[in-house]
């Protein structure tokens, strides 16, 4: 199987078998690398975000989960962007450099993942400064070893442990599955957590887990399954409470989640997390807010 071959997508595990040189496929995406903005972004993580200096984040198009309370739907979709050559991503990302990125963040990057690799090889020893591969955790192993030797941090979410609570919202019942293999080879791939002197990661994996209304259980045994299933220190995770209600979760379809997280929901996740002796980062209340959107 090539993975570069677009005639008949097979990069990640939906393997929608689409011509995309001739349609989309379900990610949204065709054969040309597609972006809706590149931006000195302050609302990642601050060991991602270097001490205020900002990630510099280009947002592509499209996304092979399209979960229905995405906050970002204009791009992920609604496709909204504009297309781009390899070369002129890979001049992108010099261009954030210069303009003093702590990192390259490549946000929701699965469906154009060839091409970033062509575009990485390209300017990778130019950068010196760490690459950022930021994906909804969805992945096919196969795909991301095309990536080795050329991403530092890993930053995937992993969403979901319940095969009906991930088909309910992003449509994919192997989820887990999935994402729990793809997490592997990432771990894998960077190794433990390194950090520079001021805290900016410079290596290793952060699972970033948002938290949903009514689906803390779920998200408690996910807590577990890190803690069981690799090494306490080999990865970070990052649990946000930013859920805002926003999109198709108005319709009466998806009721359940037409509000906010509670504090209590909340506490009992990172009690989890704490009892399972994983290391990572917390959100306040306050970051419940739409303001963080690119």
């Amino acid at each position: 199987m090539f993975l570069g071959d677009y005639t008949n997508c097979q990069i990640c595990p939906r393997k929608c078998g689409v011509n995309r040189t001739e349609k989309r496929g379900y990610c949204g995406a065709g054969a040309t690398i597609r972006a809706a903005k590149a931006m000195l972004h302050q609302g990642e993580e601050p060991c991602i975000g270097g001490s205020g200096r900002g990630a510099g984040a280009i947002f592509f198009t499209g996304c092979n989960l399209r979960c229905v309370f995405c906050q970002n739907y204009e791009i992920s979709w609604q496709q909204q962007g504009w297309e781009l050559s390899e070369e002129r991503l890979a001049q992108i990302m010099l261009e954030l450099k210069d303009q003093g990125a702590a990192c390259i963040d490549l946000v929701t990057p699965t469906p154009y993942l060839p091409q970033i690799r062509t575009a990485l090889q390209a300017v990778k020893s130019e950068l010196r400064i760490p690459v950022v591969y930021n994906c909804g955790g969805y992945e096919e192993p196969e795909a991301l070893q095309l990536l080795d030797g050329l991403i530092d941090v890993y930053l995937p979410d992993l969403k979901y442990y319940d095969k009906v609570i991930s088909s309910r919202y992003s449509g994919c019942a192997d989820y887990f599955e999935k994402a729990s293999a793809a997490l592997a080879e990432m771990v894998r791939q960077v190794g433990p957590a390194k950090f520079s002197d001021s805290g900016q990661m410079l290596k290793g994996v952060l699972v970033r887990h948002l938290v949903l209304p009514g689906a803390h259980t779920d998200s408690v045994r996910l807590m577990q399954y890190l803690g069981d299933a690799f090494p306490k220190g080999s990865l970070r995770v990052s649990l946000m409470r930013q859920y805002t209600p926003f999109g198709k979760v108005t319709d009466a379809v998806f009721s359940e989640l037409n509000r906010r997280v509670t504090t209590f929901e909340y506490n009992k996740v990172i009690d989890q997390a704490l009892s399972s002796g994983l290391e990572g980062y917390s959100q306040q209340r306050s970051s419940s807010t739409m303001a963080l959107r690119p």
